[in-house]
């Protein structure tokens, strides 16, 4: 069994003001961040690693106090791990309007002396990417070898192809979108009305109230917990089975599957905060670069100048594999250089967290192709 791989928060204050895309502003701000392995003296060898909706800057790795945290994404980063971290430098970032570190909701407001609570401006995913470039300038790095996400984080990775072309040689999407279509934004919406229907919720000030939305929450990720499945994986795992062997004619946990999911809702509900719930899912939503140019994607991603992965999961349903041909389409009208991957996988959405040997080893050949004087590939 390897040795543990042990890691550390880092944080950084930014004084300067940052300004939103729905027109605010954060005065100042702190980012929590994680780094794995050393950044060589070229500075050519550094790769982010962008989160998902309920994740962190903890990556990978794990805590010498808490041994049991172990990062997201340890199957995928880490020594000799497809993305090597005895080769690159490896910057898991916390986005802003987080719970995990970085200033958000819970943070407090230097303006008030209170924490933001619903105060706290929306942000999108061009933000926080803003946001780490300007991570990446206090850190001394000018150009990412790749910059690497799932899910949400693949948008960011879209994101940051397209703001600074100059500054990421590979990009690398995974089970991600370009857009979200009707149908992700509306179960989006019932879970935010899950939460804002709460009676403790308080208009989101339930600090102040020495409350937590609790069954909101619990209701939110229930419903986020279903996309993230395909019916073939719950079928596997959960089928008809009952917890007590019979019907139990009433409105309790008859099913294995309605006992997970409140597993599931419990869990989240005692770690995650509500307003972070907002505005991660609305950030979601907003995301749409095609949508500045009447639609046409390639357009969008006329800036490109970097390498492209991009894979996506047969029974990903919430973000499907047709989403990721739409991007691989659209790069390829502009003749950038793509590689694409679908991988034939029962475990829907979350697929992308798993350690599937074809999903890895898609990912591992295109890092071990990456050359390090600049980031260009061999």
């Amino acid at each position: 069994m390897p040795a543990p791989y042990f890691v550390s928060e880092q944080r950084l204050d930014f004084a300067e003001p940052l300004a939103l895309r729905g027109g605010a502003q954060l005065a100042e701000y702190s980012l929590a961040f994680e780094t794995y392995g050393s950044l060589n003296a070229e500075r050519s060898n550094a790769v982010l690693i962008c989160h998902a909706l309920n994740a962190s800057h903890h990556v990978a790795g794990v805590y010498r106090d808490a041994p049991d945290r172990i990062g997201w994404w340890d199957n995928m980063v880490g020594p000799g791990k497809p993305v090597d971290t005895e080769r690159f430098f490896v910057i898991g970032v916390n986005n802003l309007g987080s719970c995990f570190g970085s200033t958000g909701p819970t943070s407090i407001n230097p303006a008030t002396g209170r924490p933001y609570g619903a105060e706290f401006p929306v942000v999108t995913v061009e933000d926080w990417v803003d946001a780490q470039a300007r991570l990446a300038d206090r850190m001394g790095i000018e150009r990412f070898a790749a910059v690497m996400g799932g899910s949400l984080g693949g948008m960011q990775a879209l994101a940051w192809s397209m703001r600074y072309p100059e500054r990421v040689a590979h990009c690398v999407v995974i089970a991600s979108t370009p857009k979200l279509s009707a149908q992700n934004i509306a179960f989006n919406d019932v879970a935010r009305q899950a939460i804002l229907s709460d009676p403790d919720f308080h208009g989101g000030n339930y600090g102040a109230q020495g409350v937590v939305p609790r069954r909101g929450l619990r209701v939110a990720r229930m419903i986020g917990h279903i996309t993230y499945l395909s019916d073939d994986d719950m079928a596997a795992k959960f089928g008809r089975a009952l917890r007590a062997g019979s019907l139990q004619y009433g409105f309790g946990a008859d099913f294995e599957i309605e006992s997970y999911l409140r597993y599931q809702g419990d869990k989240f509900s005692e770690y995650f905060d509500a307003n972070t719930y907002l505005l991660i899912t609305k950030a979601l939503d907003y995301f749409d670069p095609a949508g500045e140019f009447e639609g046409h994607l390639a357009r969008a991603l006329e800036p490109t100048r970097a390498g492209f992965l991009v894979i996506s999961f047969t029974t990903d349903w919430r973000f499907a594999p047709e989403r990721s041909r739409e991007i691989v389409r659209a790069l390829l009208d502009l003749k950038r250089q793509v590689s694409y991957a679908e991988i034939d996988a029962p475990h829907g959405h979350d697929a992308f967290l798993l350690e599937d040997p074809r999903y890895h080893r898609a990912v591992r050949t295109y890092f071990g192709r990456i050359d390090l004087d600049g980031g260009r590939r061999t």
